[in-house]
């Protein structure tokens, strides 16, 4: 039997915050925020913790999750996954409103026999916050915690976490609701998950804000309402932010037991490529536990995350690697494909309408919160290379189709193909950072024929793009681009996802003028 000797953080590089792990006799599984990007969740596997593969989405209908309008960092926040009676369990936020004294956060619950579906249509569960999660307690009762959002002046926030019983029978919650933790000086106390050992309830949250003063709490009782008492070392995870080489803005974890008794903490983390900026979104990092004689959970090698961590006694299981070249020969899309807050339909994107090519219809603008015809994948890596081919014949300037690098609404660059009411169809890059728009060439290149190629290319935070007329060479346009502002870190308000590169197609006029992409390659250097 081959085991591995060690555990590389992050072990999901790239936009995977707020980590949800599980194991499911031999198979370990990890659900991850996804926000307004679509299909909802994505949930990765794993036989020996080292070595992941993204298996699903369990969120692949509007039914499921309708983001129509939904705001930036909205949608999806923290899901939790977990399993009894035969069942997975998924619980959800679905965020409608974020900016302001005001969240709307209602919370849903949907469940599957199968970890790879089909998953059920969802339970409304309650609206008093987000981070919901369900604690099965071994007498067979179930309970809801999240926490709690206090919208009035001069109050915390961050109000507590609140527990409620869950009625499998009945499809709702039932009985009081009981705010069984404050949290501690830390504040903003959130992300709660409830695990039973050794006649202790053990309350594990996030405190200190998804900021580089990010940490993890636990707190302990006999009875699950509580008193709990906190860890007097607390917190038992944070990043040392004097150590600028260590995994920053460590927090938001949940606990899995491996077969052979050991314990693992997985939890998100961030890399800031410059001045704290981290391009790549919030990750997911793996740390090493183990109890304490006197009962309490400490991390292995102190409270600061590891790089590199001791894998679990178990058989090394590596996957086949999806190719990160699709050149849309498939009827379906590879899994690592998004869109944003609506699903794949043919009224907008069609991989048989020309067989060999992936079509986009033209959609709204990439300031849309509503219907923006727009495809990605995410940058996991500070060093890569992507390229596609385009072939479109934009009659307007309001139509324009091409390579695009894109964080939210309010920050993103694109390499686009549109047409100039005197220079005809032309290339030029265009840009909008912290929502105000700019055009990057002091005037667009002509194009001459009916394909062009997109390339661009990422050094940590810059970027350069690169294009061909037909044939030839690559051809550099424009100059190098500081993309730091593609972060959680970089805008005047906090938000939580992160860059992701992709295709799309805007028709400003309304008349859905398709472009066909002929493959997409993405290579990490």
């Amino acid at each position: 039997m081959v085991t591995l000797s060690q555990i590389t953080n992050p072990v999901l590089p790239g936009y995977h915050p707020d980590p949800s792990i599980l194991r499911v006799e031999d198979d370990y599984y990890i659900a991850v925020s996804t926000f307004e990007w679509f299909p909802g969740v994505q949930i990765y596997h794993s036989k020996d913790m080292v070595n992941w593969r993204l298996l699903t989405y369990p969120l692949t209908r509007e039914s499921q999750l309708d983001m129509i309008g939904n705001p930036n960092s909205g949608g999806v926040w923290a899901p939790c996954l977990s399993y009894a009676d035969g069942l997975f369990y998924l619980i959800y936020t679905d965020v409608k409103s974020r900016m302001g004294a005001f969240k709307d956060t209602p919370n849903y619950l949907v469940t599957a026999e199968n970890i790879e579906g089909p998953w059920s249509e969802p339970v409304y569960l309650n609206s008093s916050g987000f981070d919901p999660s369900l604690f099965h307690d071994d007498d067979g009762k179930k309970w809801l915690i999240n926490m709690i959002w206090d919208h009035r002046k001069g109050t915390n926030s961050f109000a507590g976490i609140a527990l409620q019983e869950y009625s499998v029978e009945e499809k709702k919650l039932v009985g009081p609701v009981k705010n069984i933790f404050k949290g501690t000086e830390l504040g903003l106390t959130e992300a709660p998950h409830i695990y039973k050992r050794n006649g202790f309830y053990y309350l594990l949250t996030a405190e200190g804000g998804t900021w580089y003063t990010h940490a993890a709490t636990m707190a302990r009782s006999k009875t699950l309402e509580g008193p709990y008492e906190v860890d007097p070392t607390n917190p038992i995870l944070t990043s040392d932010q004097e150590n600028e080489d260590q995994l920053q803005k460590a927090g938001h974890g949940s606990l899995v037991e491996t077969q052979n008794g050991e314990w693992y903490m997985a939890h998100l983390c961030a890399r800031p490529v410059v001045d704290k900026k981290c391009i790549l979104g919030r990750e997911t990092a793996i740390q090493k536990c183990y109890w304490t004689e006197d009962g309490w959970l400490r991390v292995e090698g102190g409270n600061n995350p590891q790089t590199i961590v001791e894998a679990p006694d178990l058989p090394a299981h590596p996957f086949e690697e999806e190719s990160n070249l699709d050149d849309f020969s498939s009827d379906t899309l590879k899994r690592y494909w998004n869109s944003l807050r609506r699903p794949f339909e043919e009224d907008w994107i069609s991989l048989t309408e020309r067989p060999g090519y992936l079509r986009l219809k033209g959609g709204e603008s990439m300031n849309s919160c509503h219907r923006q015809s727009l495809l990605a994948r995410r940058l996991e890596s500070f060093q890569a290379e992507v390229e596609t081919e385009v072939e479109f014949s934009p009659e307007h300037f309001q139509q324009m189709a091409g390579l695009i690098v894109y964080y939210d609404t309010d920050d993103h660059v694109y390499l686009r193909v549109t047409d100039h009411e005197e220079h005809g169809k032309c290339i030029g890059i265009i840009e909008t950072r912290h929502g105000k728009y700019d055009e990057l060439l002091n005037q667009d290149i002509p194009l001459n024929n009916a394909t062009t190629k997109l390339k661009a290319m990422i050094n940590h935070q810059w970027l350069q793009f690169y294009y061909v007329d037909g044939e030839g060479e690559w051809q550099t346009i424009g100059e190098k681009i500081d993309i730091s502002n593609l972060s959680d870190d970089d805008a005047d308000y906090i938000r939580f996802t992160g860059t992701f590169v992709g295709v799309c197609n805007q028709d400003l006029s309304g008349q859905q003028l398709p472009a066909d992409f002929a493959y997409f390659k993405y290579e990490e250097k």
